[in-house]
């Protein structure tokens, strides 16, 4: 019987191994690499007001029409906003995934330290990305603006 009770606790052990490898976490891609890509804008809300939507003809704010957000490039970003002007600088994701933050932007924008933090809305995807500036824009007259964006 002893012969018996030790095959079962070893056949008991594997089970247990066998559940315990079985059972690991597979790796979810990070949300860095749900960026890396080029952004155009679909929608933009500048506080409340919806400003721009791609393809739409009666824009407030047709100028959106030219706004990318390349993220093409690990850490290096180059931001077009509503004025045309283009911005290079670099990009991470906060330590949460909560947060985008563009830093050592040139030309540094109006009013800031040369950093533009955005909120990450939703979980991204490859097809779409929800953003929500933390701060005001000067550009815009103070709102707080939301991006829908899409991949270019």
């Amino acid at each position: 019987m002893k012969a018996s009770q030790s095959y079962q606790a070893l056949l008991a052990g594997l089970l247990l191994l066998n559940l315990l490898v079985g059972c690991q976490p597979k790796p979810v891609p990070s949300i860095a690499d749900q960026l890396g890509r080029v952004w155009q804008a679909q929608t933009v809300k500048e506080g409340d007001l919806l400003v721009y939507t791609l393809g739409g003809s009666g824009n407030v704010k047709p100028g959106y029409i030219n706004f990318r957000l390349d993220l093409s490039q690990p850490g290096v970003v180059k931001l077009k906003d509503i004025d045309g002007r283009l911005l290079t600088g670099t990009w991470t994701v906060s330590t949460d995934n909560r947060r985008l933050l563009l830093s050592g932007l040139n030309p540094r924008p109006t009013n800031t330290d040369g950093s533009i933090d955005y909120y990450i809305v939703e979980v991204p995807t490859t097809t779409s990305l929800k953003l929500e500036r933390t701060a005001e824009s000067r550009k815009t007259g103070n709102s707080l603006n939301q991006y829908g964006l899409i991949p270019e």
